[in-house]
């Protein structure tokens, strides 16, 4: 997976750190001995950081020095945070099979999940994943658990679709609750609407979220103008301002919450192939990449635009497939660390209801990318950490 391997010898170690380039890789250093763990790590320096582990031990220095144990250095050179963080997790993933998690510090993201397999359907945060092909849907990632809480609760308020986590068996007898008493839930646990009623809330619901809020200003935006025509100024006031509520309801929703298994997206980033940039694919929360898409024109491709060569790249490029849900988390962890650091470098393009790519826009943001603009800062949420943590050979 690395594409660089050096055989280190003691006696050559000028040599061989004047062959390391002066740039930002994912590397592993293996040992003499075969059954012995690798040192897996990630820099923005490598030939400093190979030099720091693997010259001549300073007197008395407490510092971690590999140069008496490491036979083989392997590396990658990358061109940004990103491909780094994404690489080595791979890397980690593939040799560390039951402990990379913890090496990583991996976060699951937290998700809106619509329980629709629920015979009443109802919403909650969760950071796990169902099975491919179920019916609850998913929607993400949040920044955190609290963002995430606080626009669904938020969001509900415009609905009445039940809030309670028990599976019901709905009784006439059963009081009902404080929402039932508030007139916010159908209460379909004592029988308070019909079963086709509750359905036809929860297809709202739903809208509500795949079309991020749209469908009901859409329809409160309607209903409002139709009140004015017929000089229900009451009812056009009351309803206005319900609108004015919902405005900052959709102002908590961050552009890159997705629902999961229609998300579509393109991530750009720089790339250490010359004159180009680097594309990763976004699929149904899993990233696969990096595709360097060389920003001038090869001779062969002359005549074409540079949205034809972009269309063109992404045909050719694969699409992720994802070993499992747990997989597909993991990926999710990575994107929301990138997605909501306060600067963050490198764009993500997301595609519409159709899934279509925005492709002017896809355009320009390559330029940015290869001139090096900062034109994406992050959402103002925390960065955390990414796993640059080692694990010694």
């Amino acid at each position: 997976m690395l594409e660089t391997r050096l055989e280190f010898a003691p006696d050559r170690d000028r040599e061989i750190f004047s062959a390391i380039p002066v740039a930002p890789a994912v590397f592993c250093l293996r040992s003499h001995d075969s059954a012995a763990e690798p040192y897996v790590s990630k820099t923005a320096n490598l030939r400093r950081r190979i030099e720091r582990l693997l010259s001549v031990p300073e007197e008395r220095s407490k510092r971690l020095n590999l140069r008496d144990r490491v036979a083989v250095i392997e590396y990658s050179l990358t061109g940004s945070d990103f491909e780094s963080g994404f690489l080595l997790y791979r890397i980690l993933r593939e040799a560390f099979p039951r402990t990379y998690e913890q090496r990583l510090h991996l976060r699951f993201a937290p998700l809106v999940k619509l329980h629709l397999d629920n015979e009443y359907p109802r919403a909650s945060i969760t950071t796990r994943l169902g099975r491919t092909g179920g019916k609850n849907i998913y929607y993400g990632p949040f920044p955190s658990r609290t963002a995430a809480e606080k626009f669904m609760n938020d969001a509900l308020d415009f609905f009445k679709m039940r809030r309670c986590v028990e599976d019901l068996h709905p009784d006439p007898a059963f009081p009902g609750c404080v929402y039932s008493e508030m007139k916010m839930c159908l209460a379909p646990c004592f029988k308070g609407c019909t079963d086709d009623e509750y359905r036809k809330e929860v297809i709202r619901v739903e809208d509500f979220m795949n079309t991020r809020g749209e469908s009901l200003k859409r329809m409160i935006s309607q209903d409002r103008d139709r009140a004015s025509e017929e000089l229900a100024f009451e009812e056009a006031a009351a309803l206005h301002a319900r609108l004015e509520k919902l405005t900052p309801v959709l102002q908590q929703l961050p552009e890159e919450v997705q629902r999961i298994d229609c998300m579509q997206a393109l991530i750009i980033q720089s790339s250490t192939v010359p004159e180009s940039v680097a594309f990763f694919r976004l699929d149904s929360g899993t990233i696969a990449g990096p595709l360097a898409f060389p920003v001038s024109s090869p001779e062969h491709a002359k005549s074409q635009s540079m949205e034809a060569r972009i269309h063109e790249a992404l045909r050719q490029f694969p699409a992720p497939n994802p070993r499992s849900a747990a997989e597909r988390m993991e990926h999710l962890a990575i994107l929301k660390r990138w997605c909501y650091r306060g600067t963050r470098k490198g764009e993500i393009f997301s595609a519409n209801s159709k899934g279509e790519l925005p492709m002017r826009h896809i355009v320009r943001g390559v330029g940015r990318v290869f001139k090096g603009e900062n034109a994406s800062p992050g959402s103002g949420a925390v960065a955390e950490p990414l796993g640059d943590g080692p694990t010694r050979p």
